[in-house]
C-alpha cells in the first residue's frame, strides 16, 4: 500500500511559502498594506498566506512577484502550494477547506451519508472504494487522509468552529460498513455529541417532507467576512456568496432544524442506531412509516 501524504507535508509546504513570502516582504521594506497596495486583495488575506492558512491565487502571485521584484518565484510556486493545501479534495471544494478553518460557525444539511467532518477511516474508504473503484491505491489513500485530517477542526480547544450539522436518519440506517463497523460510526458521531463538540439534529423518516430535499448545503458565517453556502451534488459543487441567496439557504436551514429532532432525542437515537447495529437489529427505518 502506498504511503499516505504526511499532514506535516501539507504544513510544511504552506509554512515555507508563507515564510519565503513574509521574508522577502520584510527584505523590501513593505508592510501588508503596501503589498496589497493595488491590488484586489486586503492585507489579512495576504496575512493569511504568510501564516500558511491559505492558497495564494494567481493573480496575487503575479502582482506580488512583480512589487518584491522576485522574478516569478510565487507564480511559478503557488500551484503546487494550492495542490498541496487540496491534500486529495476536489478542486471545486477549495473554497470550503480553507473557509471552514476561518469560520465562527459551519451550518449542515446532509440527506444521505454522515458528512465528511464526522465520517471513520472505514468509512470514508467504503465511499471512496465504491465510488472510484479503479482509482489508483495511492490516490485514495490521500484522499482519505485529507478528509480525516479536516475533522482535526474538533480536535482544538477552544473549540472552533461551532458545528451544527442536521442528519437525515437514513444515514444512520444505510448499511455502508459491516454491523460492527457501522455501530463504531455511531458511536464515534455520539461521542462528538457528548463531548460537546458538534451538535447535531436527525430529520426522522417520519416527518416526510422538508427544507432542502434536493441537495447537500454547508452554510458558513465568519467574524470579518461575509457568509458563504456550499451546495455540493455527487460530482461537483458550488460556492455561493450572493447576499440575497445565502439569506434564503440559511432560512430554510432555519426550517429544516426545527421540522427536526431536538439534539437530546437525536442523541438517543444515534446511541440506539450503534446499539442495534452492535447487536445486529439494526432496521431500514422504513418499517416505521409502514413501509416495509
Amino acid at each position: 500500500m502506498a504511503a499516505r501524504k504526511k499532514k506535516d507535508d501539507v504544513i510544511t509546504v504552506s509554512k515555507l511559502y508563507g515564510k519565503e513570502l513574509r521574508h522577502k516582504r520584510n527584505e523590501a521594506g513593505l508592510t501588508l498594506e503596501q503589498l496589497a497596495e493595488d491590488s484586489f486583495y486586503g492585507l489579512g488575506f495576504i496575512s493569511e498566506i504568510e501564516r500558511g492558512n491559505r492558497s495564494m491565487p494567481k493573480d496575487l502571485a503575479g502582482h506580488v512577484d512583480r512589487v518584491l521584484k522576485t522574478d516569478g518565484y510565487f507564480l511559478r510556486n503557488c500551484e503546487d502550494v494550492r495542490k498541496a493545501r487540496l491534500n486529495g479534495h476536489a478542486d471545486y471544494f477549495e473554497t470550503v477547506l480553507e473557509a471552514e478553518k476561518r469560520a465562527l460557525t459551519i451550518d449542515q444539511w446532509s440527506q444521505a451519508v454522515f458528512p465528511g467532518l464526522l465520517q471513520t477511516e472505514p468509512y470514508i474508504r467504503a465511499l471512496f472504494k465504491t465510488d472510484r473503484p479503479l482509482e489508483l491505491p495511492e490516490e485514495t489513500e490521500q484522499k482519505i487522509a485529507g478528509r480525516l485530517a479536516r475533522a482535526e477542526l474538533f480536535l482544538k480547544d477552544p473549540i472552533k468552529p461551532e458545528y451544527w450539522i442536521v442528519l437525515h436518519e437514513s444515514a444512520l440506517r444505510m448499511s455502508v460498513l459491516p454491523p460492527g463497523l457501522m455501530a463504531e460510526q455511531c458511536e464515534h458521531v455520539a461521542e462528538l455529541v457528548r463531548s460537546g463538540r458538534i451538535t447535531l439534529q436527525v430529520m426522522p423518516w417520519s416527518e416526510g417532507v422538508h427544507p432542502l430535499m434536493m441537495g447537500n448545503v454547508i452554510v458558513l458565517t465568519f467574524a470579518d467576512e461575509p457568509p458563504l453556502v456550499y451546495i455540493e451534488s455527487q460530482y461537483a459543487g458550488q460556492t455561493v456568496d450572493d447576499p440575497a441567496v445565502v439569506k434564503k439557504y440559511r432560512r430554510s436551514y432555519d426550517r429544516l432544524r426545527a421540522a427536526a429532532l431536538s439534539p437530546e432525542a437525536s442523541l438517543a437515537l444515534i446511541e440506539q442506531a450503534a446499539e442495534d447495529w452492535r447487536n445486529g437489529s439494526h432496521s431500514t427505518g422504513f418499517e416505521h412509516r409502514g413501509l416495509a
